[in-house]
């Protein structure tokens, strides 16, 4: 069984119409029917949402000006998920059924909420764990809660109580997206379950939106994965990024954590970007 660790399916629904049980739109790659047929079995699909001064670079109207409107928008993709028939897993438990009676033609999703802003406030955790989110990425870009991609920082007091929320919600933290200060806040206070679901070696291509190999180590030390994203621009500085790519970046990955175990796929497929802008043009 293969697991995608990272596919914005319900932002890609909401905000640009392209449905999940359809098939791809033309020059996109995700939809229900691809995923099966690849023989993924499991993805982390996303409760995304973009920020007022994101709408541009992300080509969308579709964004929040405040915590309680981008609460509304993670809500309605809940909502999208459950109408599209994909199974839910919330407990380990049940994670462990679905593998051992897994077969091809089968998917299930896991929550990620990519970026905290729809926590209006970490006493509200609860109710997203009831929905069955069972990871939050505090950052996106800067969040109330964290420093993010392009703008430098560290934990929040909000974002503190989030984590500490998380903890005893026995939410799954990842790291993906967060400033380098705010890694280090949380590897300083965090003591639960942690991931990085689409990040790759800032060795290969430098930048904050990538992961020190340090950060990987420690991610492995904690038992964590890091999920290899399909990016164009996370894959490689200039040209187009082939399949080659993609293994240079799991093998250095590999290497930093100590084990390939700790190295897996998030590929963010279709999330703000198309086919142009990846190493494959379709799952066969």
């Amino acid at each position: 069984m293969i697991v995608d660790a990272h596919l914005d399916i319900g932002w890609n629904a909401i905000s640009a119409g392209r449905g999940f049980l359809a098939r791809p739109a033309q020059g996109y790659v995700i939809s229900r029917s691809s995923l099966v047929a690849a023989g993924v079995g499991l993805v982390f699909a996303t409760l995304y949402t973009a920020p007022a001064r994101a709408g541009r670079s992300m080509r969308t109207r579709f964004v929040y000006e405040n915590a309680h409107e981008a609460n509304l928008m993670a809500t309605a993709q809940v909502n999208y998920y459950r109408a599209s028939g994909l199974d839910l897993l919330g407990t380990r438990t049940e994670l462990a059924g679905y593998a051992r009676g897994w077969r091809n033609g089968r998917l299930a999703a896991i929550l990620l909420m990519e970026g905290a802003d729809p926590v209006e406030t970490p006493s509200q955790l609860g109710a997203w764990s009831d929905r069955r989110v069972r990871i939050i990425g505090p950052a996106w870009g800067r969040t109330r809660f964290s420093g993010g991609t392009g703008a430098p920082g560290g934990l929040t007091d909000l974002g503190r109580q989030l984590l500490k929320a998380m903890r005893r919600k026995k939410v799954i933290l990842d790291l993906s997206h967060m400033a380098d200060q705010s890694v280090a806040d949380a590897f300083a206070l965090w003591r639960g379950p942690i991931m990085a679901s689409h990040s790759n070696a800032r060795a290969i291509v430098p930048g904050d939106r990538q992961l020190t190999d340090e950060t990987v180590a420690e991610i492995a030390r904690r038992g964590g994965v890091v999920g290899v994203s399909f990016y164009q621009h996370h894959l490689r500085r200039f040209g187009r990024a082939t399949l080659e790519d993609v293994v240079r970046h799991v093998v250095h990955h590999a290497r930093a954590a100590g084990s390939p175990e700790h190295v897996g796929l998030g590929t963010d497929l279709d999330g703000g970007f198309d086919a142009r802008h990846a190493p494959i043009d379709n799952l066969a």
